[in-house]
C-alpha cells in the first residue's frame, strides 16, 4: 500500500524553509512579505511555488527564485520544486503580514 502523503505537513515544512529566505533590501523574509502566492504539493512530492517579486525589475529577480527552488528541493520529502514568477496580482504592501509591517514601521 502506498504511503499517504501529508501535504499539509510538507506544506508547513516548505513554509519554514521559505521563512529563511530574505529579500536583500528588506529585513523581512519573503513569506512574511507576501511574495509567496501559492505552494502546491502533488502526490508525487513535486512542489510548485507561485511567487512574485516586489517589482518586476527587482535586483534579485534572477537569483531569488533559484534560491527558493534550491532550498525547497533540499527538503528530504520533496522530489522536485519549480518556482513560477507572476506579477498578477502585482505585489503591494497589503500582502505583507502584520509582523512584517510592524518590523518595517508601517503600522
Amino acid at each position: 500500500m502506498e504511503q499517504e502523503i501529508n501535504t499539509q505537513e510538507l506544506g508547513e515544512k516548505i513554509v519554514t524553509v521559505l521563512k529563511t529566505i530574505y529579500d536583500p533590501e528588506i529585513p523581512v523574509d519573503i513569506y512574511e512579505l507576501g511574495l509567496i502566492y501559492d505552494v502546491m504539493v502533488s502526490t508525487d512530492y513535486d512542489v510548485k511555488i507561485l511567487m512574485t517579486l516586489t517589482t518586476p525589475n527587482c535586483p534579485v529577480a534572477e537569483t531569488l527564485p533559484l534560491e527558493v527552488e534550491e532550498k525547497v528541493k533540499s527538503l528530504d520529502s520533496v522530489k522536485d520544486a519549480e518556482v513560477e514568477i507572476t506579477f498578477d496580482p502585482p505585489w503591494s504592501q497589503d500582502l505583507m503580514s502584520e509582523g512584517a509591517k510592524l518590523e518595517l514601521g508601517l503600522l
